[in-house]
């Protein structure tokens, strides 16, 4: 059983290297200007032009209007959209037809009342990210190194592909795999020696630690 980890946040070319030799499934870049982890278009491309084939590069934005997403994808080599915000359903199926990418939509977790929505948006998104809901007053809707009780999704499936997000560190992602049936891992924080800036050791022992 192969489990894939999708290292989100990106921002320098040693990090793209640290996340390819760990194995990663996936490489996340960030365009969100409240973000530690945003990087530029620029940036982006450079870095996206590195990644070896077979690795899924996914830009992740927040309420995106199409004038933003048509900058990113005119210019970055991408496989996937992950909208992170509070995009309806209906904004989902926009982007998908607009931009021809899968989309993975991020759905926040802090109670069971919060499950619903993994339901509306598997029906229109192409994978799911299980993340942890942002504290009250948080700046970002996702990385902030929290995870959710992990037993609300306990042996749940939905229509399509999920991945499992929120405060996941080598440390816990083979309890995290136990314990949900997860059989993808994305992380962010969990990998990084400060605020915004990863770790290659870190990456290193993650990937590790999903392959055991």
């Amino acid at each position: 059983m192969t489990i894939r980890v999708k290292y989100c946040g990106l921002s320098r070319p040693e990090d793209v290297a640290a996340a390819v030799a760990a194995g990663a499934g996936y490489v996340g870049f960030v365009f969100f200007p409240k973000s530690p982890r945003c990087i530029d278009v620029e940036t982006a491309r450079a870095l996206a032009l590195e990644v070896p084939v077979g690795i899924a590069k996914v830009a992740l934005t927040v309420d995106a209007d199409d004038a933003l997403l048509d900058e990113i994808t005119g210019a970055v080599p991408l496989d996937m959209l992950q909208l992170h915000g509070s995009e309806s359903p209906e904004r989902v199926s926009e982007v998908r037809a607009r931009y021809g990418l899968p989309v993975m939509k991020a759905v926040g977790i802090s109670g069971p009342e919060d499950l619903p929505a993994l339901e509306t948006y598997g029906k229109v998104a192409d994978q799911l990210l299980v993340d942890a809901k942002p504290p009250q007053g948080a700046d970002l809707p996702g990385g902030n190194g929290l995870p959710f009780d992990w037993r609300l999704i306990a042996g749940r499936r939905w229509p399509v592909p999920w991945m499992l997000a929120g405060g996941l560190t080598a440390e816990n992602a083979a309890e995290a795999l136990r314990r949900t049936g997860a059989r993808q891992l994305d992380v962010s924080s969990g990998v990084e020696s400060a605020r915004g800036v990863k770790d290659a050791a870190l990456i290193r022992a993650f990937g590790a630690a999903a392959r055991a």
